[in-house]
């Protein structure tokens, strides 16, 4: 086989890879001379594979990485591993290994994947947030934020997994029972650790309108999350009894309406009655086995059982009947809500199962007829049945009724948003630094973090979590099948303190995992150092200019990184507002119309891939098959296609490279032409690149050149010259996506420097001028047509053109035009 016909992916890539490892191309370290440029991809949890899905999201982040290099920034685009959670407790039991072995043995073969595939990362700065050395100062900032009064621990009502013997996050309960035991999910009030990121939701929301560089729906998504509203807290005087209920409304405007009122099963004012009233205990416990999605008690069956207790209207005196309801959520709000059937959905529907008054206090601004016997009317509109209140709009309302309610009701901005639960009942996690005697909690002191996990015992699958292992996989340690949480561990909760005479203990609980990974971007600036949480480093990198990862993490990761950040700038360790400057979220992928996903079994994994065709197809693939943003259809062709163009692009610039110029004269017509087309692909490519991120449409623009070169046939000197730059633009500007087989070819055109180290190509900005243009035709201001005419034509000759065209004529008959008003090269107008 010929040199043309021999692409051999496997041997080009490594050869690249081995000349950026062995230059150390990628290491960064900051520059105040050069412009910088942070490029995240979220990093993975330690599965143990890499798929297509997570090739593509660090293939997007690279390409941009690689770009801004090649622009002259000083760019750092890092690596690590959101290394602790559940999901490694839950492979330990299945396969017979402890989390900390699992963990560290995946990470081995994962960074061997990103390797294979060419990643720029600056490996240098890898990090694991199971490495005692990263969680240490997260352990550290938790017991600053204790003294703060930002942590702080209370009684909550949680989802319970009595088989895992841990917390449940709303969305791990499936039809009430847990995600992984199967087991039915109780509620219980139990102790955890909070962090008050309601004090920071309006900042929190205000932030995201400087957000210019964030997708508008992941910014919508935030605010919804966050869920600023103005209303009104109402106080509701309980009958015969020196206590009241606290309601907070945005609709005050329908407080005549209210009906009933209805609280949560753990309201503390059910504690009275519960003993005189077996039915509603029995119903109280039944809430308490439901899991407290809000999603779930909106779509579900609504069910309630009246307490006995009465309450008084505070405008008009009426006695009304409190309820206990499934659908109120002690979470939510103060855990109580005033009913108004005839203008809420659910509590129409509530009225109707227990035959419930339903009073109509709000009318359609147009004044149509309303039965409320079908179904509530929940618009805004005129208030009506509602005394000296009617014929009064939203606001008018609002006003009139705040200030009639006197001591019985205040104006209140609330939050959706509630306090992040941090705490979780499991092993592998981050050790929460608190010492507890009785009652009383107290952190850790600081030279004793980090405090680590147990070591292996007879009786749990556990490991110290030593040194971060690098480079090699760990032997396997087979121990029994069973995780236990920390409180079942008394070598870790015992201390053998005591204070006055009272035991010391340990907190038995870890972090969610979400802490971890909320500071993570700011650990990469300065993963060595050792002295403090971050170096002053890490102000230079910061904000990261280009986080990219997966829209499902919208809400919780973006929002959770948002709030310690702004804790981290409070405490003094970074200086900037806001720690994501530009995001991009790219699309799922598909297979066969459904999404990819380890649970329905239709993952693809690169690695059969990458042997087959080489990293730089499979990169160019994923780039080339759907603009980053939107979903991706899985096609073995189009893995194919890719192959197809990289070795026709190898074997064009080998034959031009074998085919030397001959000594003939120029066709100089083709050659502008060629040279033209030349720098308008680049000026595309390089706004699809910087503006637009259409990575699919600069591949598209590279091919169509690449196409062009191919049907260029003058080998004169002054060609091959130009053909040869074509090759060269094509090459780098592909080089982001296939870094590969373009610094191969790079050296193959007789270049000694390292293509890695070359600048982006420029373009000559006069040769995007054509040599003609489309000019409007109007008549009578009307538009009536559209020339193609030399550029810089005069009027005469555009005017005489436009009069002879009989689509345009027929506009003007026999009529003489009394005015004629021209713009060079752009629009002339007939007046009549």
């Amino acid at each position: 086989m010929s040199d043309v016909d021999s692409y051999n992916a496997a041997e080009i890539e490594t050869e690249a890879q081995k000349f950026w490892e062995q230059n150390r191309c990628f290491s960064t370290t900051a520059d105040p001379t050069r412009k910088k440029f942070y490029c995240l991809a979220m990093f993975p949890y330690p599965s143990g594979h890499l798929h297509v899905g997570h090739v593509r999201n660090y293939t997007i982040a690279d390409t941009i990485s690689r770009y801004q290099r090649m622009l002259g920034n000083n760019v750092l685009q890092p690596m690590g591993w959101d290394a602790f959670g559940l999901p490694a407790e839950n492979a330990a039991i299945k396969s017979g290994v402890t989390p900390a072995d699992w963990t560290h043995n995946n990470i081995v073969r994962m960074r061997q994947q990103l390797k294979c595939l060419g990643f720029a990362y600056d490996w240098d700065r890898e990090l694991a947030t199971c490495d005692p050395e990263y969680y240490r100062w997260e352990q550290w900032f938790f017991t600053q934020l204790v003294e703060r009064g930002i942590a702080y621990r209370k009684d909550s009502w949680v989802n319970w997994d009595p088989v895992d013997q841990t917390v449940l996050a709303n969305e791990q309960v499936l039809e009430g029972k847990g995600w992984r035991s199967g087991a039915q999910v109780e509620r219980r009030k139990i102790s955890q650790w909070f962090l008050k990121v309601s004090e920071y939701a309006e900042e929190l929301l205000e932030g995201l309108d400087e957000l210019d560089g964030w997708p508008e729906q992941v910014k919508q998504m935030q605010r919804n999350w966050i869920g600023r509203s103005r209303g009104v807290e109402i106080q509701f005087d309980l009958l015969n009894t020196d206590q009241a209920l606290h309601v907070y409304t945005t609709r005050p405007d329908t407080l005549m309406g209210a009906t009933y009122l209805a609280v949560a099963a753990e309201h503390p004012i059910l504690h009275s009655v519960l003993g005189s009233k077996p039915e509603l205990a029995a119903f109280v416990e039944e809430c308490h086995r439901r899991p407290t999605a809000e999603s779930d008690t909106a779509s579900g069956d609504k069910k309630g059982v009246d307490t006995g207790l009465r309450a008084s209207h505070p405008l008009s005196g009426q006695s009304l009947p409190i309820w206990c309801a499934n659908f109120v959520l002690m979470g939510y709000g103060s855990g109580a809500i005033m009913s108004v059937p005839a203008h809420d959905t659910r509590d129409w529907e509530f009225a109707q199962t227990y035959q419930l008054p339903i009073r109509q206090v709000i009318a359609p601004r147009a004044g149509s007829v309303l039965d409320i016997t079908q179904g509530a009317f929940t618009d805004k509109g005129i208030l009506c049945d509602s005394g000296p209140y009617d014929g009064m709009d939203f606001e008018q309302a609002f006003e009139a009724i705040l200030k009639d309610l006197k001591d019985h009701g205040k104006e209140k901005i609330n939050y959706r948003i509630k306090d992040w639960g941090v705490s979780r009942q499991r092993y592998w996690g981050v050790p929460i630094p608190i010492l507890r005697c009785g009652e009383q909690d107290f952190c850790v002191n600081e030279h004793d973090l980090p405090v680590l996990l147990p070591s292996k015992t007879d009786n749990a699958l556990t490991e110290t979590a030593g040194a971060f292992k690098k480079d090699k996989v760990t032997s396997l340690s087979h121990a029994p099948q069973v995780v236990l949480p920390l409180s079942k561990m008394p070598q870790f909760y015992k201390t053998n303190l005591t204070r006055d005479g009272a035991e010391v203990l340990r907190e038995t609980d870890t972090f969610d995992t979400f802490v971890e990974s909320s500071w993570y971007y700011a650990r990469f600036a300065c993963p060595n150092y050792g002295a403090e949480m971050l170096s002053g480093e890490v102000n230079h990198w910061l904000p990261v200019d280009q986080y990219v990862g997966g829209i499902e993490h919208a809400i919780l990761h973006l929002l959770y990184a948002r709030f310690f950040h702004k804790l981290m700038r409070d405490m003094g360790l970074v200086k900037c507002d806001e720690p994501f400057k530009r995001l991009l979220t790219q699309g799922m992928i598909l297979k066969d119309g459904i999404k990819m996903s380890k649970s329905r079994g239709n993952v693809v994994y690169p690695d059969e891939l990458v042997e087959r065709y080489g990293a730089d197809t499979l990169r160019l693939f994923v780039m080339f098959a759907a603009p980053p943003q939107q979903t991706l259809e899985w096609s073995h062709s189009g893995i194919e296609g890719a192959h197809r163009f990289l070795k026709r692009l190898w074997k064009q610039v080998l034959e031009h490279i074998n085919n030397k110029p001959a000594d003939t004269t120029p066709n100089t017509k083709a050659c502008n032409e060629l040279k033209q087309f030349i720098h308008k692909t680049i000026a595309k490519v390089s706004d699809d690149y910087a503006r637009r991120q259409s990575f699919n449409t600069a591949i598209a623009a590279n091919m169509e050149l690449n196409n062009a070169l191919a049907k260029f046939t003058d080998n004169s000197e002054q060609g091959y010259r130009l053909k040869t730059s074509g090759f060269e633009a094509i090459i780098k500007m592909l080089s982001p996506i296939v870094p590969h087989i373009t610094h191969h070819l790079w050296q193959r055109l007789g270049h000694q420097s390292a293509l890695v180290d070359c600048p982006w190509p420029e373009f000559e900005a006069n040769l995007l001028e054509t040599e003609h243009c489309k000019v409007v035709v109007q008549v009578d201001g009307k538009l009536r047509g559209q020339l193609t005419v030399a550029r810089g034509s005069e009027q005469d000759s555009v005017a005489a053109l436009a009069l002879s065209d009989q689509r345009i004529k027929k506009f003007i008959g026999s009529s003489t035009p009394t005015k004629v008003v021209y713009v060079q090269d752009k629009i002339i107008n007939f007046v009549l």
